[in-house]
């Protein structure tokens, strides 16, 4: 289940070119069932024990778990089952981590497999931002090549992968649902811990138990169809414990990317003002939407999946009662005339 792997490795890509990388690998944990599972529990036992420092190279499943492929269609995407989602590589342990630590995670390296998918189920299920706009399900599979997402007429979307399920297990017993976020971390979907990020994780269980999954190769902030660009992956990490933190929920450190691209561009952006925050929100897509399908020449349902895939959402101020702010962004650049 574990070897000492000392290759190479620190590339967005799909492992076909890999560049040097100044540390050394020190687990290898496959996706194999054994060291699956799909909820948080503190009673589980842990597939893998490390020391403080060491280094340990997750292979994460996507976040439906095998049940759509490069073939998938619409149709199968909204027949996927959600019951359970997110199958999780772990839990590890690391030695000396108790209840009031905090787990720091460096982040290393996380690399696609050349594929992934965005898409939205049947606005029945309630799932997203808008359910309420697309009754039916659509689905769009991914060519991910080195950095790059190839979408529709020419669109092309950059990458930076994360997970985005990353956490430890919860102090209260039993079992609890991966798709909410705790406390202690799990699927916050936060598209700024890429590589190069250090996440903090508070402590509530011996020994951690730290689990990943659910991997994106890029998110647009608020990932409002319910899908980022979801993507096996693999996710190499080095742990430490923290005794000098004292934190309530997670943290990190991290250089971005902070917009869909990775740079100060052009952007148009669409507002959303209303009186509650949610409402605002559906406003701002809702907008960016009718912009997408009038410009650039997208279906409503392809514009929604872009909105998820590179559209960033931004509170641009809560200070002015009665109503509030929010606004969408997309990058010029991403389109093919630009």
């Amino acid at each position: 289940m574990t070897h000492h792997e000392c290759g190479h490795g620190g590339s967005h890509g799909d492992g076909h070119d890999e560049p040097e990388r100044d540390y050394e690998v020190d687990h290898h944990l496959s996706d194999a069932e054994r060291n699956i599972h799909r909820a948080w529990d503190n009673s589980l036992d842990p597939v893998l024990t490390v020391e403080p420092g060491e280094v340990v190279r997750f292979e994460c499943r996507d976040a439906v778990d095998r049940q759509l492929d490069l073939q998938s269609t619409d149709e199968d995407f909204a027949n996927v089952s959600f019951d359970p989602v997110h199958p999780l590589t772990g839990p590890v342990a690391v030695e000396g981590a108790e209840p009031g630590d905090v787990l720091e995670v460096e982040l290393l390296d996380l690399q696609h497999k050349g594929w992934g998918y965005t898409g939205f189920m049947p606005g029945e299920m309630g799932l997203g931002l808008l359910p309420e706009d697309f009754p039916d399900a659509k689905v769009h599979v991914w060519d991910l090549q080195g950095d790059t997402g190839t979408f529709v007429n020419g669109i092309e979307v950059e990458l930076d992968p994360f997970p985005g399920v990353i956490g430890v297990a919860p102090g209260d017993d039993g079992e609890h649902d991966t798709l909410p976020p705790y406390d202690t971390g799990g699927n916050m979907d936060v598209k700024h811990m890429t590589a190069g990020s250090t996440v903090y994780l508070p402590v509530e269980t011996e020994g951690a138990l730290f689990s990943t999954g659910d991997c994106h190769a890029a998110q647009g902030d608020g990932e409002v169809c319910v899908t980022g660009i979801e993507a096996p992956m693999f996710v190499t990490a080095r742990f430490n414990v923290r005794k000098d933190m004292d934190i309530e929920q997670p943290q990190l450190r991290t250089s971005g990317p902070f917009t869909p691209t990775g740079r100060d561009e052009p952007m148009y952006a669409t507002t959303g003002i209303s009186d509650d925050l949610m409402d605002a929100t559906k406003k701002a897509v809702r907008h960016m939407i009718d912009h997408l399908e009038a410009e650039r020449d997208l279906t409503r349902g392809e514009a929604y999946i872009l909105c998820s895939a590179a559209v960033d959402l931004k509170v641009s101020e809560v200070v002015d009662a009665p109503n509030w702010t929010v606004t969408a962004y997309v990058p010029d650049s991403i389109f093919p005339d630009e």
